[in-house]
Order: C-alpha cells, then structure tokens, then sequence
C-alpha cells in the first residue's frame, strides 16, 4: 500500500472539504479478491483521454470471463471499444486509463488506474497502477435482462449540445459515469479515472447545455473533484439501461467549494456543474439489457432537484 496514494489535487480537494485522511487503502496491485471480481464482471466502465487530451468514458460488456488477470499487476480486456465509439481512436499502448468494475445486482464496485501496455485486435492490457474498492452507496440493484431479439449496428450520433432526446434521458437517469484526469499536475498518483455517480431520478438538474450534480458523501477520497482542480474537462457516461444505448458527453467541470450545497436538497454537502460542449449518442452500443430492483438505502436517503426548496 502506498503511504501516499494521493495527487496534489486530491489533497486540495480534501483540505477544501474539511477532511484529514492519513494513508488509504489504495493498493499499487490489485489484490486476488479484485482480480477474481473483474474476472466474473459482464461490464467495464472505462475512461480515456482523446488525443486533445479530453476525457471519454465509454462501457464494454462481454461474457463473464473477458477480464483476467494474470498477474496482481496486470488486467487484460478481451473487448475493445467499437468503431462508432468516440473512445476508440485513443485506447492505444502508452495511454492513462480508468476503470470501473461494478455489479449492479449486488452493488459491489472495484476501480483500477492505469496505463494500457499493450492493444490487439482482441482487446487490451493495462498496467495497474491503483487498485481500490468502493463502498456500495448511491448505486441503484439491477439485474442483467438478456437483450431480446437481433441487434443493430450501433452507429454514433453526434451532437454539439444536448437536444431534447438527450436531456429527457438525463432528467430520467438515477445513475451516470464521469471520466477524469489529474493532467500534467497529477505526480505519480494521478492518471485517468472513472467513477459512478447516483441518485434518485431527477438528480442531476439539466438547464440547457448545463448540468448541475449534487455531490453526496463518500469515501473522503476525492478522486474526481481532486482531478476538476487540476483538470477540468470531464467525460460523462449515461446509460439507458431499457435498450443499451449510451449517451457519451464532453464538458468543463466547476466545483461550488463556498457551502454551495442546495438548500433543502437532501444529502448534498456541495454541487459541481459541467458545461456540456460535444456529445455522442449511440444507440444499442450494448447487448446488455437491466431490470430495476431498487434504491440503495442511502439513495432512498437524498432529494432531487424537484423537491421543494432544493435550489
């Protein structure tokens, strides 16, 4: 375990939030419990950066088993993204990326940080650098409903803004996925990374190009707000999880450190909005296809932008 496992912008991040973290179990391997999880994960949310350096998070699915580890210090990935795929282009040798584990019908999650060592027609391998799980907060259950019927030929969208198709499906999300990077500034520590985020449905406010989250309480860690401090530009991730389309956003991410946590929402000890400037829609990008189950206990504990009083 690294004394340290934080970048500069994390430790300000946590400063600004009042938190005082010695040490966190952030490992520099993945630990054999992460790499026999992974290995039976049907799902990867992955975030890169393109060739401006912007992040894009996308999602990759297969059967349980494209995921193997061979060694604590190395994941291969027998998917790659599809040519429709923004992220495609970029997930190339020598590239920080970010992934995320996650069963969503039990509502674990795992991330590994690190960088791609080698790219084949089949998939990829990344070099870990941080292995750490997550707590099971704000992640609604969700079980796996096989896609029923052929399906098309997934073909991206895209978009300079959010149209109206888009921002209903984000006014309807309780879930979403948001790429970052610690940039030049990160040290050792830093890298890409993708991490999800929660809520009841409504939660992530949408004026215009706009989008306003609520920034509930987790691990302390910081990761992604740590990165928006050093970093700014975010990639967004939402999924429809009733016919596997994805909507994939680009934007400029700002953090309301000054108290800013709206009045009566329920939960939200701050907000941090992205101006939303290019987007892809692709429709059907996964085979995969969820059934609802319910509200974690401690999304059922948080507002929306709805309720009365919340901004």
């Amino acid at each position: 375990m690294n004394a340290d496992p934080f970048h500069p912008g994390e430790h300000d991040a946590q400063r600004r939030a009042g938190v005082q973290l010695r040490g966190a179990p952030i490992l520099q391997e993945m630990s054999d419990q992460h790499r026999s999880f992974f290995a039976g994960l049907p799902l990867l949310f992955m975030g890169v950066p393109d060739g401006a350096g912007w992040p894009v998070a996308t999602a990759l699915a297969g059967s349980p088993g494209f995921m193997s580890s061979p060694d604590a210090r190395t994941l291969h990935v027998a998917a790659l993204p599809g040519e429709d795929d923004p992220a495609s282009p970029w997930l190339r040798p020598g590239a920080s990326a970010g992934l995320l584990g996650i069963d969503l019908d039990t509502r674990r999650r795992n991330r590994v940080n690190g960088t791609v060592i080698a790219t084949s027609g089949q998939g990829f391998t990344l070099g870990v650098k941080q292995s750490f799980g997550n707590c099971p907060q704000y992640i609604q259950a969700r079980e796996i409903a096989p896609r029923q019927g052929p399906g098309r030929a997934p073909v991206a969208e895209r978009l300079a803004g959010l149209d109206p198709r888009a921002r209903a499906l984000i006014a309807a999300a309780d879930t979403f996925f948001v790429a970052s990077g610690s940039g030049a500034g990160g040290s050792d520590a830093g890298g890409m990374d993708i991490s999800h985020r929660g809520g009841r449905p409504g939660f992530v406010r949408v004026d215009g190009d706009v989008l306003t989250i609520p920034d509930f309480r987790g691990n302390r860690y910081f990761n992604t707000l740590g990165n928006f401090l050093l970093e700014p530009r975010a990639g967004l991730l939402f999924v429809d999880f009733e016919d596997g389309s994805l909507l994939q956003l680009q934007g400029r991410a700002e953090v309301d450190w000054t108290g800013g946590a709206p009045s009566g929402f329920a939960g939200a000890e701050r907000v941090w909005r992205v101006r939303v400037t290019a987007g892809w829609r692709r429709a059907d990008a996964l085979a995969l296809r969820w059934a609802f189950r319910g509200d974690a206990p401690t999304t059922a504990r948080t507002g929306t932008w709805n309720a009365p009083g919340a901004g």
